[in-house]
């Protein structure tokens, strides 16, 4: 076994090392330490100034289409890399290679997808918002809203399950911005988001100071926000709470995206037979979503609403799918769901199976947990875990405690009107799907689901083989939602780069008006 390495920070345009061999990233698979990483020691303050003062001034001096080539040729220089990427990402994560595909081929698409979309922006460095507006007696005085990129810094702080994914869909509409990037993964993982940074400085694509990495604790980091900069996290809303009452974010009005905890939920219609089509594109898609990335997403399926009288059959479907998935070692091409990311998570993962059991009985477990090329003691394995709930009319723990792995509880109901309102109880999530036949249940479903959901997919036949499913993020889409799932945006094509810009109403004559639109580009409506 190759000896663990150190990993560098990219701070202040060169590659610096923590005054410690720091926290320990492991390989979940047999629990062996494959590198360290950092931060101790490491001038934050300094580093954020350089990427404003460098960093920002650089990347404004070309408009937005000279910025999505550049977008362009970091997708090209990850490409070149994709094997090393997939071989990282199942070392440090655990990841099949349907997992790794998420991740690493997420990232290259939605660079590739920034990079055309924004060449159609041409030279143009500020958005215009509308066309100019009259505002008194005299025609000639005329009011109109404009874009003016930030003139700070963007720090990323992104979660252990995307390292790679997670940093290059933020990097890429704050780098169109012409807003420089401070990425902070979570230490557990960032190992694929340093050698993938690695790959970008060595290539020479993006001028200096655009880009910045810090591997390790975030130390004082939050302390050296300025107006004019911008955080973008990932994570606990717990950890969102701690970032908004921090003191460089209040003091400052420092603004904050946050994309945080979701019980997602999937629903399946009343009008949903047995043995449909639609069942059956319900279930793979329940299994799907618990098994993907070990059900460490985000977007995951959480909570699996049934009618009361299919409640048995579905529950029974969807256990008899989980059974024929192989868990172990992800190397093994045969092998359908890896581990969590490491022991903590797996401890995390089962003491909440445990207090959902309190209000749920074990559906399906692996009774004879039996791994594929692994030893269950070393490495971080946990089996599949479908729920009963028992009491649909409380489900206060069900509706309330999200277990971050690959867990689902089904969850009964006895008219649409009390499916709806279960979902609801999610307290703002992410996503939901609604399988159905019945297009006007359908359509029902999204506007009784749309204020407490980011995104909502509606699935009958014709689409169960063609969607790109319930917890895929479409960099084409807003990815984000209410409550307690942050109440964030991010993406949805060009709309994600209003974050990096401010809005300013600027009054004055007509001549002067047309002419500052005259210098900027105004969005496609999302």
């Amino acid at each position: 076994m190759a000896e663990a390495k150190t990993l560098q920070s990219y701070i202040s345009g060169k590659w610096q090392s923590g005054a410690e061999r720091g926290s320990a990233l492991v390989n979940p698979t047999d629990g062996s330490t494959v590198a360290y990483a950092s931060s101790k020691g490491l001038d934050l303050k300094s580093a954020l100034h350089y990427s404003r003062r460098v960093g920002g001034a650089e990347l404004r001096k070309i408009g937005y289409a000279q910025r999505a080539a550049l977008l362009g040729k970091i997708a090209d220089a990850l490409a070149a890399k994709r094997e090393r990427w997939y071989e990282i990402s199942r070392i440090n994560s655990g990841n099949t290679k349907a997992d790794t595909g998420i991740d690493v081929d997420g990232s290259i698409g939605t660079l590739k997808y920034f990079a055309k979309i924004g060449a159609a922006l041409g030279d143009a460095n500020s958005l215009a918002d509308g066309a100019p507006a009259r505002l008194a007696r005299d025609a000639n005085f005329q009011g109109v809203h404009i874009g003016v990129p930030l003139s700070g810094v963007a720090v990323h702080i992104n979660a252990f399950n995307f390292p790679g994914w997670g940093l290059w869909e933020k990097a890429a509409v704050s780098l169109l911005s012409g807003v420089p990037v401070f990425a902070k993964p979570a230490t557990s993982t960032c190992w694929l988001a340093q050698e993938m940074i690695a790959a970008v400085v060595d290539a020479n694509i993006l001028p200096d100071g655009s880009i910045s990495l810090l591997c390790g604790s975030p130390n004082d980091l939050l302390d050296h926000l300025q107006m004019g900069d911008a955080v973008a996290f990932t994570g606990s809303a717990d950890t969102g709470q701690q970032i908004k009452q921090s003191a460089g974010v209040r003091e400052h009005g420092v603004r904050v995206n946050i994309e945080a905890d979701s019980l997602n939920a999937a629903l399946l219609g009343p009008d949903v037979a047995d043995g449909s089509a639609s069942m059956n594109y319900f279930v793979r898609e329940v299994v799907r979503e618990m098994t993907l990335k070990a059900g460490q997403k985000c977007t995951a399926i959480r909570r699996v609403l049934v009618p009361a009288e299919r409640e048995k059959a579905t529950t029974e479907a969807i256990a008899a799918a989980l059974s024929q998935v192989k868990v172990g070692n992800p190397e093994n091409a045969e092998v359908g769901m890896g581990p969590v990311v490491n022991a903590a998570q797996r401890k995390s993962v089962e003491e909440g199976i445990r207090t959902l059991s309190k209000q749920a009985r074990v559906a399906y477990q692996a009774s004879d947990f039996k791994l594929v090329d692994a030893d269950a003691q070393a490495g971080a394995f946990v089996s599949p875990t479908l729920l009963q709930a028992q009491d649909s009319s409380d489900g206060s723990i069900v509706n309330e405690l999200e277990v971050f792995g690959p867990v689902a509880t089904v969850v009964p109901y006895k008219s649409k009107e009390e499916a709806f309102a279960i979902a609801r109880r999610g307290g703002g999530s992410l996503a939901a799907s609604v399988f159905s036949e019945d297009s006007a249940y359908l359509a029902e479903a999204a506007i009784a689901l749309g204020n407490s959901h980011g995104r909502v997919l509606l699935v009958d036949p014709s689409i169960g083989d063609s969607h790109t499913g319930h917890g895929i993020v479409l960099p084409s889409l807003l990815h984000g939602g209410p409550g307690r799932a942050g109440g964030g945006e991010e993406l949805g094509g060009l709309h994600g780069m209003w974050f990096y810009h401010q809005r300013v109403a600027v009054q004055g004559s007509g001549p002067t008006l047309a002419a500052i639109v005259g210098r900027a580009v105004e969005l496609p409506k999302a």
